[in-house]
């Protein structure tokens, strides 16, 4: 009787614990029994989807991966896509869906800068964890915001690696050339604050507006200050007239970009002038191409998931951050909680990614966690090739 009544009692406890579990289920929101639903924003159609579509692309074959092997802690990764089309309005519709209708526990997301920012005080009043893929911003990580990391290199981050990657080159006369509305402000700013903190000054600091078609003018006076580098706060199309017309009028800087300009291939298709740009330099936030050995198992997974495509490298910027949020879930252990899983974002401490040039950091004061651009170039008619790396303090 004694050891009936004792089974009794461990089966009672065994199926209170069990409903205390599932009812702890139940209160986190996108987080059952053997599910996890993780939500993602960008542009899905437009010119954009490059940085939005192509990293969930990505982060899905990393999804799949998990998957195939269990899950995390017994439970698999649901993706729930939201379309943006890189507008600020738009952004924040996304997100608002993801959290209320969709109830995803947590979020990889953000393409456009301007449509991620916009989306910020959204994201801050429902205290959902977001990781972002590709949005450069730094008003989305700064001030520090409670959930919100960045596996992406932010725009000053990228300004100081350019300065530094010039004087890792050599270069003795440094020049700029940005241009000057609110994405180019963004950029130049922090630039000019890198320079002061090493006591130089840029020997020209040249205008470009975004719809240049001609950069003579400028290109003369960087030639006349003998510029030995120029760093470009570009976006493709005005970057592509000043290297074109650099060419024509002999001046040859090493002409460092940002990922602004993020395909040198496509950059040398745009200036269509053959040898233009074979100084031309530019960040990546990862360290392989689509061409690299390296990525050969991401390369089948894309061609076998999405038929037709072929491995990009904003598929990479995808399977990055996937694997940034895989690991704080991971870390945050099965009985998950947004809090936990935001401790567990914070704890990240030099943990490598194959796709990333240097280890992923996050703090509870500083949520920017990528802080070692690549740097990519191409020769004219060659391959693209990953050069090396510029760690950012």
């Amino acid at each position: 009787m004694v050891v009936q009544r004792s089974l009794k009692i461990g089966a009672a406890g065994l199926f209170m614990a069990a409903l205390a579990l599932q009812g702890a289920h139940a209160q986190v929101p996108g987080v059952t029994a053997d599910t996890i639903k993780i939500g993602t924003f960008g542009a899905l159609t437009g010119p954009g989807y490059l940085y939005g579509k192509l990293p969930m692309n990505g982060i899905d074959v990393v999804f799949d991966e998990i998957n195939a092997k269990g899950g995390i802690h017994g439970r698999k990764l649901q993706l729930v896509r939201e379309d943006d089309r890189c507008d600020p309005a738009a952004a924040i519709g996304a997100v608002k869906k993801l959290i209320h209708q969709d109830a995803v526990f947590a979020m990889i997301g953000g393409g456009c800068s301007n449509a991620t920012f916009a989306a910020r005080e959204t994201i801050d009043e429902a205290k959902i964890p977001l990781v972002v893929m590709a949005s450069v911003h730094d008003g989305i990580t700064t001030p520090t915001p409670p959930t919100i990391f960045s596996a992406a290199t932010t725009s000053s981050i990228e300004s100081q690696a350019q300065l530094q990657f010039a004087i890792d080159q050599g270069a003795k006369r440094i020049a700029i050339i940005s241009m000057r509305d609110s994405w180019g402000r963004a950029r130049y700013n922090p630039m000019i604050e890198a320079f002061a903190k090493k006591g130089i000054k840029p020997v020209a600091d040249e205008e470009l507006s975004p719809d240049a078609n001609d950069a003579t003018a400028q290109v003369l006076r960087l030639k006349m200050a003998n510029a030995d580098a120029v760093l470009m706060v570009l976006y493709p199309k005005p970057a592509a007239v000043f290297v074109r017309d650099s060419q024509k009028l002999a001046f040859k800087p090493l002409a460092i970009g940002q990922t602004g300009i993020a395909d040198p291939a496509a950059f040398e298709d745009q200036v269509a002038s053959p040898g233009a740009t074979a100084n031309f330099r530019t960040i990546s936030m990862v360290s392989m191409t689509p061409q690299d050995p390296a990525a050969e198992k991401y390369r089948k997974a894309i061609e076998a998931k999405f038929p037709g495509d072929r491995l990009s490298v904003y598929n990479l910027f995808g399977i990055g951050s996937a694997q940034v949020m895989a690991e704080a879930l991971r870390r945050a252990g099965p009985e998950l909680t947004r809090e936990k899983l935001v401790a567990a974002l914070n704890g990240l401490k030099d943990f490598k990614i194959d796709v990333y040039p240097g280890p992923i950091t996050c703090s509870e004061t500083d949520h920017r966690c990528h802080k070692t651009p690549a740097w990519i170039a191409k020769d004219p008619g060659g391959p693209v090739r990953v050069l090396g790396a510029t760690k950012v303090e």
